[in-house]
């Protein structure tokens, strides 16, 4: 990981060596980190380039008022210098002393206690940057080329994305390489790659490499309970009042919201259904079992576009919901159209209409019916109920054989009938022939 992260910095400094000088933002950070991070940006600005380093109000190694020689911009926060160091004395003490008579269940509450905490401070320091509307607003008019950040605290992605700029990572590691797998996509395979902090090196036996596994597993449980769902939240409160990030929604009072558009699914059963019924047109993303198969049925009554999960991209993804919600006329379902084989031009009727008309024509076959399909499977149930499991609308099939079910029996008979007349006719030709040419060979024979 350190040679990696050699490589990445080395060449980030040859590409902008050959340049005129870049703007960079770089996020801040604590402890070794921020020490380790100082003599890149000296580097930096040797080689011709402005950095500008986030300062929050309080910090236990970072000082905007110390002589250097980049800038610093300095913002507040709601957070104490006395409660940060309050709790990195707490995580100090439980590493120290507590730890080695603990047992496993112990260790992880108090970790997950410790963690909890800490990622609440470090949002409250986020929200002097991301939440504050004088400090990003300057940082969108600085116009920076790139954040460089050490993704010890939380929030440097987030900023980069607002601001619209690339983002750079100084990373050694992160606990069992969550962050690495998870959202660098780098293999790690627990048969020989130990997890970060799980005192284990690559040479492994089976016992530790069982141990390995299970770290790997419980770490990523405390980290996505706890770390990424908290993110996720202030993530989305951040993002925009039109982007939310829930855990569950009644999702069929929202299909219900007369200001839906669109629904983005994964097919479901019940899903399609509560689109159909509000007549919301749909984007599906189907995963597995009969999700493919829902899509499929929707795309071909004109009432959803899909989207494969694995070859998706942002721009088909935004070009679908623009079609979904946009599409007034049958233009761009004919350029659709002309791509396809000629047995496609069947469903040209599907096409005729927009995706809202096409869906709201199914709405309105879906509501005609003579009551509502709760009721309908109330009065079944009691029906079957009163007539003692209702014999009389059983199918008289589960009274066959196969043999019958498959009208073999009959299909038997004719064919035996086709077979004897077939006999018939055989041995009638045959009699007529034999009686035509018996009565020459006699007039031969009499000549």
């Amino acid at each position: 990981m350190e040679l990696r992260l050699s490589v990445c910095v080395l060449l980030l400094l040859c590409a902008t060596s050959s340049s005129n000088g870049g703007k960079i933002l770089v996020w801040y950070t604590e402890a070794s980190h921020w020490i380790n991070m100082k003599p890149v940006l000296e580097t930096l600005v040797d080689r011709g380039h402005q950095v500008t380093v986030l300062v929050p109000s309080a910090s236990m190694f970072m000082n905007s008022s110390e002589p250097s020689r980049f800038q610093y911009e300095p913002f507040d926060v709601s957070v104490s210098l006395e409660a940060f160091e309050e709790l990195l004395e707490e995580f100090n003490h439980f590493s120290m002393y507590e730890i080695d008579y603990m047992n496993y269940f112990q260790i992880y509450i108090k970790y997950i206690d410790i963690m909890r905490t800490d990622l609440q401070n470090n949002l409250k320091t986020l929200d002097g940057v991301v939440k504050s509307e004088t400090l990003m607003k300057k940082l969108k008019k600085e116009n920076f080329d790139l954040l460089f950040a050490d993704p010890l605290l939380p929030g440097s992605d987030l900023a980069a994305d607002i601001l619209g700029i690339p983002l750079v990572f100084s990373l050694r590691f992160s606990l069992a390489h969550n962050w690495e797998r998870m959202c660098g996509q780098l293999p790690a395979p627990p048969s020989f790659v130990p997890g970060a902090m799980s005192k284990l090196t690559d040479k492994m036996d089976f016992s530790e490499r069982l141990w390995n596994v299970l770290f790997y597993a419980l770490q990523d449980v405390v980290i996505d309970n706890v770390m990424w769902k908290m993110l996720d939240k202030y993530y989305s409160e951040v993002k925009g009042s039109n982007t939310r990030i829930f855990s569950w929604i009644p999702q069929n009072d929202l299909l219900g919201h007369p200001k839906t558009k669109a629904f983005i699914t994964h097919g479901g059963t019940n899903g399609i259904y509560e689109a159909i019924y509000h007549g919301v047109p749909m984007v599906g993303i189907p995963m597995f079992a009969d999700q493919s198969d829902n899509m499929v049925h929707m795309k071909a009554k004109g009432a959803a576009v899909i989207q494969n999960l694995n070859f998706m991209t942002t721009e088909s993804l935004r070009d679908a919901i623009k079609m979904i919600i946009n599409d007034k006329s049958i233009l761009a379902n004919l350029n659709t159209l002309k791509a396809q084989p000629y047995g496609a031009w069947k469903h040209f009727y599907s096409f005729i209409h927009s995706y809202k008309e096409n869906v709201m024509r199914l709405s309105r076959i879906h509501h005609d019916r003579p009551m509502s399909p709760r009721d309908e499977a109330v009065f079944w149930i009691e029906f079957t109920m009163r007539h003692k499991g209702a014999k009389h609308l059983r199918v008289q099939a589960h009274e066959l054989t196969w043999y019958q079910y498959h009208s073999l029996d009959v299909l038997t008979f004719f064919i035996t009938i086709d077979l004897f007349l077939i006999f018939i006719l055989f041995k009638t030709c045959s009699f007529c022939f034999q009686r035509c040419c018996g009565r020459k060979t006699t007039k031969r024979k009499a000549e």
